[in-house]
């Protein structure tokens, strides 16, 4: 199963990503992380990455989408994918369907965790105060979430309108989050509707 996790920065989507990766046997494909890695590997791919991003420039849609069919390739016995940081636009996750289906798969279900904007605000700067994590300095982290916020809303009406979306409320505990996510994927698995779950949880389509 090949999933799209969704989630403003904050929310506990790295955290619910390894629950995944852990419980399901799931490959997490992080943008970032795929950047970094190909920047080290020496690979014609990972020079040319390198490159870019040494001159501070946007690696492209192209060589992302290469680094996905890279790893889509190194391994072929996956139960599955979580995508994170990857789509961004609906250009991307054109591209996105269009290389899985080569691969004869596609994204079988996207999860959204909702957060309360405000609510996230109050614990990043609480953290920012207890911690002192450069990520979490409150001015640039209502930059991040106003981006982040900006940057998916395109693409929720994309993956509705193929009846994959479905979001869950991201404010909850961990292992409630967890839980709900399960049910959706269980649910997908069997070619069922996703139970509502969550305060924000609604089942798109289907």
């Amino acid at each position: 199963m090949n999933i799209i996790l969704f989630g403003p920065p904050a929310a506990g989507k790295g955290t619910q990503a390894k629950r995944l990766v852990e419980s399901r046997g799931l490959v997490q494909l992080s943008t970032g992380d795929m950047l970094r890695a190909a920047k080290k590997s020496g690979t014609e791919l990972g020079l040319k990455v390198a490159g870019i991003m040494d001159r501070g420039d946007l690696v492209s849609d192209e060589i992302v989408i290469a680094l996905i069919e890279e790893q889509l390739d190194m391994h072929p016995n996956a139960n599955g994918f979580i995508f994170d940081g990857f789509p961004r636009t609906v250009p991307q996750a054109e591209a996105l369907d269009s290389v899985l289906a080569k691969h004869g798969t596609q994204v079988d279900g996207v999860v959204r965790l909702c957060v309360d904007d405000s609510a996230l605000m109050e614990r990043v700067t609480k953290r920012f105060a207890e911690e002192g994590r450069k990520d979490d300095n409150p001015e640039s982290f209502k930059i991040r979430l106003g981006n982040y916020n900006e940057q998916t809303a395109p693409l929720l009406p994309f993956y509705s309108a193929q009846g994959k979306l479905t979001e869950i409320d991201g404010m909850a505990s961990p292992d409630e989050v967890s839980a709900s996510i399960a049910n959706v994927l269980n649910a997908n698995g069997k070619g069922k509707p996703a139970a509502k779950k969550g305060f924000f949880a609604r089942l798109f389509g289907g």
